[in-house]
């Protein structure tokens, strides 16, 4: 997902999309230990999409003080 779409999500909307993303990443991680995925690189792309939810979710808070 790219920056300029989680900027257009609603505080609401970010805080549920970022909950779901960690459950996947969990998922994820858990399915890879027992058998390998055909490619570990979308676990690195989830960890990228939780920290660009994490971030917008900062910055709206700092900008909000």
């Amino acid at each position: 997902m790219k920056i300029a779409e989680v900027r257009e999500l609603s505080d609401k909307e970010l805080a549920e999309r970022l909950d779901a993303e960690k459950k996947a990443l969990n998922q994820m991680v858990l399915n890879h230990s027992v058998s390998p995925l055909d490619s570990s690189v979308k676990i690195r792309e989830k960890r990228r999409d939780i920290a660009r939810f994490q971030t917008e979710i900062r910055q709206r808070e700092l900008k909000n003080k």
